[in-house]
C-alpha cells in the first residue's frame, strides 16, 4: 500500500481513513512533544517526585525508597571530585604555570597549622592571590586527613548549602538529600581538611560551621568586609598584604619575557604606589605590556609587508606605528579593563557584554559560540583569563575584582537587558533540552539565576499568546534544580517566577510556583509557610478549575496537616488523605507499607498516596472498637432506665446528676461536688438530681414530688437494700446531712459502677453503686472520713429512705 496515497481499507471505511498529505515534507516541521521529565528525590524522610507539568508531589518515603547508609567514596572518587570542583581549563594554547611571589611564608604556616587540625582565616582584599595560594596550599595537605582534601566555595552559599556541599563531596549519596539531624550526624564522620574560598559569613553562622564539623580543618579565604570569626572562636587569622615593589617588576617581566627598560620601570614603580601591590594588578599591567608589544609587531609587520591589514576589524583602532605605541597612562593602568577589552577579539569582547548583563557571571566556554555566535567563541575565555580580566569562582569563572564597575562606565552595559534576554532565551532552551542532565544545569546554576534577576522586573513585550520568558526560564530550570538536589537555588528559581507570573497577570503560572514554594517549604520542615503557599495555589487553581492541580495541592497540604497534626474534624489518626482530596483521576497506584500487620490488602486508587493507609487501616480499627463500645453504654444506660423508672421517682438518691463530680474531697468525707442552691424541708442544702426519665431518654426530673417505692422483684436473703428493697438506680453523687457529714446511698464490695444480676433472678440486673459507707475505703475516690456518723440519705421531707448494706 502507498504510505503517501492509501487505497481502500480493508478495516475500516474512508470516512475513518488520515488525508493524503500534499507532499513528503510536509511533517518536516511537526515533532512529538517532549515527554515531561520527572525526578524521583529523598529529601529527608520525604519522597519528591519533581513533575514539571502539574506541581511536584511529596509522600512520607516508602521503605524500599529510603537509601541505605552512605559509603564514603574512594580516593579515586574524592581525585575525581577534587578535579571536578575547579574551574575548567581555558581553550586556546597552553600558559606556564607561574611561581607565586613572596606567599612562601604565609604557604608554610598555613600547611603547618592546618596539620595542627587547626581551622584558619586568610583574609585579603579583591586582587591579593587568595586563591592562587589556597590552590598551592591545597596541594600541600592532600595526604594530612583521612578523606583528603575537599574545594568547596562560599559564594551565594550558606551554611546549611555548605554543609550539604561538604556532605555529597565526601559521600555517595546520589538523589539523597539528608534532613539536617541526619546531616549534622554523617557530617560529624568527615575528616578532611576543607579548603573554602569566597566565603560570605562569619560570626556564629561560622561557629555552626566548625562546630558541626569537629574532625575538618578548615581553610577559608575572605575579603575584609566578611564578618569576622567571633571572639571565642578557635580559628587562626592570616592577613594577606600586596606584594613590594620588586616582586610587582618580576611578575611584569615574566609577562613580557624581557628585563624592563627603565621607562618600563619607573611605570611599574608608580603602578605599585597606586595598586598598594595588588597581584591582580601587576597581572593585567602585564597583559598591557604584552598588548603593547604585539602591537608594535603587528604595526610593523603591516608597514613592511601590509599582513591581514584588510581583515582587520571594522571596530577595532587603527594601529599606530611601531615606535608610536606609548605606555598607558598611570589611569589607564589603574583601571585597565576597557584598554585591555578594545584589544581583544570581537568574541571576547561580547563575552564579556554578556558578563556585565549577568551581573559579573561569564557563561561557561560550552555556551559562548550559541550566545555569540560564533563556533570559535570557546577561546574568549582564554583570551579573559590571560589578561587578568575574569578570576576564578568555584567550578566557574566570574569578572574579577573592579572589572565589573570600570567595564560598566565604558559602555559595555548599555545593552545589558537585551543581552540579559538572549542569555535567558538560550537557557530555556538548553535547560529542557531531554540531554542535559539536571547536574549541568546545578553547574551552570549561576549564570541561569542572574539572567532571571535581570529580566524579571523588566520584562521584553511578548507576542500575543506567548508566554512570558522568565516564566519560561524559571519552569524550565527549577525542575531541574530540584533533581539536581541544588534546593537553595531551586527556591531562587521558584521565588523569581512567582513574581514574572505576577507582573505578566499568569495565574496559572502563579499557581504553580506557589505549589512548588509550599513543598520546598515542607522539605524544609517550615510547615506554616508550607501550608500558606499551598493555600494560595489551591485558592488559585480552584478559581482556574484545574482540577488535577488542585488534587496535587491538596495532598501536600495534607501531609502538611498531617504532620502539624491539626487536620480539622480528624481526631488523633491524622494520617489519611482528606475526604475531599480523593479523586480517581491523576491519584498515582496506592502504596501499601511493607509489614505492616494491619494493612492486608490494597485500597483502591481513589485514596491517593499511601502514607497515610497504615494510619487509615488504625483509624477503621478504633472506630470499631470505638462502635462496640458505645453499644454497650447505650444498652446499659436503656437497661438501667428500664428498671429503674418506677421506682426512682420515690427515690432521690435515684436521681442521677448531669455534671457529677469525680474529683476528690477537700477532707471533709466529700466528693468536692457542689452543694445544691435549693434547699429540701428539714435538711440541709441538696443537689437536683437528674436520672433517666425512660427507656433512650437521658435527662432530670422536673417533678419534684416522689412516687411511692416499688418492690423488687427479687429478694436476696443475704443482703438488706435501703427503702424496703427497692431502688438499683446508681447513685454517683452524695447528698449531705446538714451536719455536713456524707450520706452514701448504696454499698458493694466494688465500686466499679458495673451491673450484675441477682443470684435469685438473672432477668433483673442489680446495680452496684459508686460510693461506699464512710468508714470503708473507696478504691474510686480514695480514703472516705473516719468519722463514724451513720450513713443515712436525706430526701425531701427529712426521712431516711436507706442504710448501708449490711452483709
Amino acid at each position: 500500500m502507498d504510505p503517501i496515497n492509501p487505497g481502500p481499507d480493508e478495516h475500516g471505511d474512508a470516512a475513518s481513513r488520515r488525508p493524503p498529505r500534499e507532499s513528503l515534507t510536509s511533517d518536516f516541521g511537526q515533532s512529538t512533544p517532549v515527554l515531561a521529565r520527572t525526578a524521583h528525590v529523598v529529601a529527608g524522610d520525604l519522597l519528591l517526585t519533581v513533575n514539571p507539568v502539574d506541581g511536584s508531589e511529596i509522600e512520607p518515603c516508602p521503605p524500599f525508597e529510603r537509601p541505605g547508609q552512605p559509603r564514603k567514596r574512594t580516593a579515586a572518587e574524592r581525585a575525581e571530585a577534587e578535579r571536578a570542583a575547579r574551574p575548567p581549563v581555558p581553550p586556546g594554547p597552553a600558559q606556564p604555570a607561574l611561581s607565586l611571589l613572596e606567599r612562601q611564608d604565609e604557604r608554610e604556616r598555613l600547611v603547618r597549622l592546618l596539620a595542627r587540625g587547626r581551622s584558619v582565616r586568610l583574609t585579603g582584599p579583591g586582587g591579593s592571590g587568595r586563591s592562587a595560594l589556597l590552590d598551592l596550599v591545597a596541594e600541600d595537605c592532600l595526604d594530612l586527613a583521612p578523606d583528603g582534601v575537599v574545594r568547596l566555595t562560599g559564594f551565594h552559599r550558606t551554611v546549611s548549602d555548605l554543609l550539604h556541599d561538604l556532605f555529597h563531596a565526601v559521600y555517595d549519596a546520589p538523589r539523597h538529600r539528608p534532613d539536617p539531624d541526619e546531616l549534622r550526624v554523617l557530617v560529624r564522620e568527615i575528616g578532611a581538611v576543607v579548603v573554602l574560598d569566597d566565603i560570605e559569613f562569619g560570626g556564629t553562622a561560622l561557629d555552626e560551621l566548625l562546630d558541626t564539623t569537629p574532625e575538618c580543618a578548615f581553610l577559608i579565604a575572605a575579603t575584609p568586609d566578611v564578618p569576622a570569626p567571633s571572639e571565642g572562636s578557635a580559628v587562626e587569622e592570616v592577613f594577606l598584604s600586596g606584594l613590594d615593589r620588586a616582586g610587582g617588576v618580576e611578575i611584569l617581566e615574566r609577562a613580557v619575557g624581557r628585563v624592563l627598560t627603565e621607562e618600563e620601570a619607573n611605570w611599574a614603580g608608580d603602578l605599585w604606589f597606586e595598586s598598594e601591590g595588588l597581584p591582580l594588578r601587576f597581572v593585567q599591567a602585564g597583559a598591557l605590556l604584552q598588548q603593547r608589544e604585539e602591537l608594535r609587531a603587528s604595526t610593523g609587520a603591516v608597514d613592511e609587508y601590509g599582513v591581514f591589514e584588510d581583515v582587520r576589524d571594522a571596530g577595532e583602532p587603527a594601529l599606530e606605528p611601531a615606535d608610536e605605541v606609548p605606555l598607558p597612562s598611570l589611569g589607564e593602568a589603574a583601571a585597565p579593563a576597557p584598554l585591555l577589552a578594545s584589544r581583544l577579539s570581537a568574541s571576547a569582547r561580547a563575552a564579556l557584554r554578556f558578563a556585565v548583563a549577568l551581573g559579573g557571571e561569564v557563561p561557561h566556554q560550552a555556551h559562548l559560540p550559541a550566545l555569540i555566535g560564533d563556533t570559535h567563541a570557546d577561546a574568549a575565555l582564554g583570551e579573559l583569563a590571560r589578561c587578568g580580566l575574569v578570576s576564578p569562582v568555584g567550578a566557574r569563572y566570574r569578572l574579577a575584582a573592579g572589572v565589573q564597575t570600570q567595564l560598566e562606565a565604558a559602555g559595555y552595559a548599555d545593552d545589558a537587558p537585551a543581552q540579559a534576554l538572549a542569555a535567558a532565551e538560550h537557557y530555556t532552551w538548553w535547560a529542557g533540552h531531554p540531554s542535559v542532565t539536571p547536574q549541568r544545569v546545578c553547574a551552570e546554576a549561576d549564570a541561569v539565576l542572574a539572567a532571571l534577576a535581570v529580566i524579571v522586573p523588566h520584562p521584553a513585550p511578548s507576542a500575543e499568546g506567548e508566554e512570558n520568558r522568565a516564566v519560561r526560564l524559571a519552569r524550565t530550570a527549577a525542575p531541574a534544580f530540584a533533581a539536581g538536589l541544588h534546593f537553595s537555588a531551586w527556591e531562587r528559581a521558584l521565588r523569581s517566577g512567582a513574581e514574572a507570573s505576577r507582573l505578566a497577570g499568569e495565574v496559572s503560572e502563579q499557581a504553580y510556583f506557589h505549589h512548588e514554594l509550599g513543598v520546598l517549604a515542607l522539605c524544609f520542615g517550615q510547615l506554616d509557610r508550607a501550608r500558606a503557599e499551598l493555600e494560595a495555589s489551591i485558592g488559585l487553581r480552584g478559581a482556574l478549575a484545574d482540577k488535577r492541580g488542585t488534587t496535587a495541592g491538596r495532598r501536600a497540604l495534607a501531609l502538611v496537616a498531617d504532620r502539624s497534626g491539626d487536620v480539622p474534624g480528624i481526631v488523633a489518626t491524622a494520617g489519611e488523605e482528606l475526604p475531599e482530596v480523593r479523586h480517581e483521576e491523576s491519584a498515582p497506584p496506592p502504596y501499601v507499607p511493607f509489614g505492616d500487620p494491619l494493612v492486608t490488602t490494597r485500597l483502591p486508587a481513589a485514596t491517593g498516596r499511601g502514607w497515610g493507609l497504615g494510619r487509615l487501616a488504625r483509624r477503621n480499627l478504633v472506630a470499631v472498637g470505638s462502635g462496640a463500645l458505645l453499644a454497650a453504654v447505650l444498652g446499659t444506660v436503656v437497661t438501667l432506665g428500664m428498671t429503674s423508672n418506677e421506682n426512682a421517682d420515690k427515690n432521690p438518691a435515684g436521681k442521677v446528676d448531669v455534671n457529677p463530680s469525680a474529683s476528690q474531697g477537700t477532707g471533709d468525707g466529700t466528693l468536692g461536688a457542689d452543694p445544691n442552691q435549693t434547699p429540701s424541708a428539714g435538711t440541709g442544702p441538696t443537689r437536683p438530681a437528674a436520672r433517666p426519665t425512660g427507656p433512650g431518654t437521658y435527662g432530670t426530673t422536673d417533678d419534684p414530688t416522689p412516687s411511692q417505692p416499688a418492690t423488687s422483684p427479687s429478694a436476696d436473703p443475704g443482703h438488706t437494700t435501703g427503702t424496703g428493697g427497692g431502688g438499683t438506680t446508681p447513685t454517683p453523687s452524695k447528698s449531705r446531712t446538714k451536719s455536713g457529714s456524707p450520706t452514701p446511698s448504696k454499698s458493694s464490695p466494688s465500686s466499679t459502677g458495673t451491673s450484675t444480676p441477682s443470684p435469685t433472678d438473672s432477668s433483673t440486673p442489680t446495680v452496684t453503686p459508686t460510693t461506699t459507707p464512710p468508714s470503708t475505703t473507696n478504691t474510686a475516690s480514695g480514703p472516705a472520713s473516719s468519722s463514724p456518723a451513720s450513713a443515712s440519705q436525706s430526701t425531701g421531707t427529712g426521712t431516711p429512705t436507706g442504710s448501708g448494706t449490711v452483709m
